[in-house]
């Protein structure tokens, strides 16, 4: 059993949900075969941090560039999409989750649309979780549009450009109120972050995993965690300073 200190848990960790397709062909099947199990993974992994208590998890399920991608397969991840927030709906109130989605969610077909308004609206009070459903989603799509909010503030008198910070920055992204990543997850071995988080992620632990994803259960995300809680993460400080800090917030 993978020992948890429950005291050290990250409160934000994202995933990079990938490998359904590579799943797929090497058990000889077409790529949908492999988002249809990935779902499965979807549901262990929320339900794992659920019961540990983490208070916030994102998965990246659709990127801006998976349009790119066969039709067939795009309808198949719009059906599985609407098909997830139907079926799951009675499992996210029964665990109290809440669920919101980012991206250019315009893009999506009418019934994702509707299927996914109706979710963040049917699970706003929830308070047990946050899941963040990054759909049609870029990083340098988001920070695009930031910079065109910000931009149209600063023409109307609103915001001299010498009040830009940090904090406005993030205040205008989808991941508004949402603190960054503590944790993210890469499934199938791929080096990369892909477009996801640019802004979020600038001291986030990432942890890669050579498991595909339609194959990762409850034990690979309590690896991931069990991993991140050996981290000594010091944001730009000492090793000494972080230690003192540590041991003062202690006493």
């Amino acid at each position: 059993m993978v020992a948890i200190e429950k005291e050290r848990l990250p409160r934000h960790v994202a995933i990079i949900m990938d490998g359904n397709g590579r799943w797929a062909v090497q058990r000889g099947l077409n790529r949908i075969a492999g988002h249809r199990r990935g779902k499965d993974s979807v549901r262990a992994v929320v339900e794992t941090a659920r019961r540990l208590g983490i208070p916030y998890l994102s998965l990246y399920a659709f990127s801006s560039e998976n349009w790119q991608r066969p039709k067939d397969e795009v309808l198949a991840l719009m059906r599985f999409l609407r098909h997830y927030l139907v079926s799951e709906m009675k499992r996210m109130m029964r665990n109290d989750i809440r669920l919101l989605a980012i991206g250019n969610l315009r893009r999506l077909p009418r019934e994702v649309q509707a299927a996914l308004r109706d979710a963040v609206e049917r699970t706003k009070h929830n308070a047990g979780m946050t899941v963040i459903l990054a759909v049609s989603y870029g990083g340098r799509e988001e920070l695009t549009d930031a910079m065109r909010t910000i931009a149209r503030r600063v023409r109307r008198g609103d915001l001299e450009p010498e009040a830009i910070d940090q904090p406005l920055v993030a205040s205008v992204l989808g991941t508004a109120g949402i603190p960054d990543p503590d944790l993210l997850i890469r499934t199938s071995g791929e080096m990369r972050i892909s477009n996801f988080f640019l802004w979020q992620i600038a001291y986030t632990e990432i942890y890669v995993t050579e498991t595909l994803w339609p194959d990762f259960r409850e034990r690979d995300f309590l690896d991931a965690v069990s991993h991140f809680q050996r981290r000594e993460r010091r944001f730009g400080r000492t090793g000494e300073q972080t230690e003192r800090e540590r041991l003062r917030a202690a006493h």
